[in-house]
């Protein structure tokens, strides 16, 4: 079976493309998304084989959308706008439909897709990098002093970079681990904790509010009353993280 996700702001745009799709038992629809952020969190939870995406979105467009993943999943545009064809093949397209599209077209589409491989080698890629749920650290234990430590992942409200080492930040107060933070970045959780900077991984639910902060840049505050810096690339992972 392989697996689609749907994104596009047009409710009528989407209903076309399940339409077609339902043609060819060999495709599921795991989630249909209305907007960028959406669907960046539904393709980290779902890991599609096949994705397809609308340019013009509000909040974020579809190119924005892909700036945003790791691993970005292979893509049949689906829009009004022939300018952005170029573009689309340079982020290596599968193919770049214009509303309104036949059947027949969508067809050639995914025939295209079919006998492009692309599909075994991005699930290839996802295997060989992802953490299963089962995976993420629901605790870490370091060494504090003579004694062993151990801290529920719960309790972090912050992980902060210090050279080869991580400093953890509590309630109780902090701890280094020799572990890097995009060690921990991988292993916390997604759902609970959002790197916003190079240098800081915070906990989603200690988050009261987002500070402007000089020109293009903005400040965390948690509910320690800690302010955290976010970077222009963190911005956006924040963003989805919080859904806004």
């Amino acid at each position: 079976m392989i697996r689609t996700i749907i994104i596009d702001d047009e409710p009528l745009a989407t209903s076309v493309v399940q339409e077609y799709l339902s043609e060819n038992k060999d495709f599921e629809v795991l989630a249909i998304c209305h907007d960028g952020f959406e669907g960046v969190k539904a393709i980290q939870k779902y890991q599609p084989d096949l994705v397809f995406l609308d340019v013009q979105m509000p909040k974020i467009s579809g190119f924005e959308m892909l700036e945003l993943l790791e691993i970005i999943p292979p893509v049949i545009f689906t829009t009004a706008f022939d300018e952005y064809a170029l573009q689309a093949f340079e982020v290596h397209a599968v193919d770049y439909l214009l509303k309104p599209f036949s059947q027949e077209r969508f067809n050639k589409a995914i025939k295209k897709y079919l006998q492009s491989g692309l599909a075994q080698n991005v699930r290839e890629l996802i295997n060989n990098n992802a953490v299963s749920a089962q995976e993420y650290l629901s605790r870490i234990v370091l060494k504090d002093r003579n004694d062993i430590k151990i801290i529920p992942s719960q309790d972090i409200k912050y992980l902060e970079a210090n050279d080869d080492y991580v400093n953890i930040l509590t309630k109780e107060g902090k701890y280094l681990k020799n572990k890097t933070l995009s060690y921990f970045e991988k292993h916390l959780d997604p759902e609970s904790f959002v790197r916003v900077h190079r240098s800081y991984l915070v906990k989603i639910a200690e988050i009261t509010k987002i500070e402007a902060y000089k020109k293009d840049s903005h400040i965390l505050i948690l509910k320690s009353g800690e302010q955290i810096p976010v970077s222009k690339t963190g911005y956006p992972k924040l963003k989805v993280a919080l859904g806004i």
